[in-house]
């Protein structure tokens, strides 16, 4: 077994890809209107996603829900980056929010960072090991 996708509902479509391409540097892999379900569905990741054995992202819009309660179960994504403190200025660079600067973890020395997309969902990054 492998992890194919983790699927996010979302109010606004257009502004969750911007943010995972322009923001993130994910790639839009497919989008697909479904009439007879009233519903959209995105796929984005990095490289070519499951076609790579790489994981990825689904979004789905459900027509004319523009808001979702995330609950308190939810957690993270977490992506694995090179650099976290250049990756946060990247993203405020590129207009998204960082909600937790990059630094050591709490009771760890690994650096770890999080940001927050449009939907209020939290991204981690995690800095690659030397």
């Amino acid at each position: 077994m492998r992890i194919l996708h983790t699927m996010l509902r979302v109010g606004d479509l257009d502004r969750s890809i911007a943010f995972y391409t322009a923001v993130l540097d994910m790639k839009l892999l497919s989008r697909r209107d479904y009439p007879e379900g009233k519903f959209t569905l995105a796929f984005l990741g990095f490289g070519g996603g499951n076609a790579d054995g790489g994981a990825e992202i689904e979004l789905t819009h459900n027509w004319g829900v523009e808001k979702y309660e995330l609950g308190t179960a939810y957690g993270h994504i977490a992506l694995e980056v090179d650099d976290a403190y250049a990756a946060c200025e990247r993203v405020k660079a590129r207009g998204g929010r960082v909600t937790r600067e990059a630094g050591p973890m709490k009771h760890g020395s690994t650096v770890i960072a999080f940001v927050e997309d449009p939907d209020g969902y939290k991204v981690e990054f995690i800095q690659r090991k030397a």
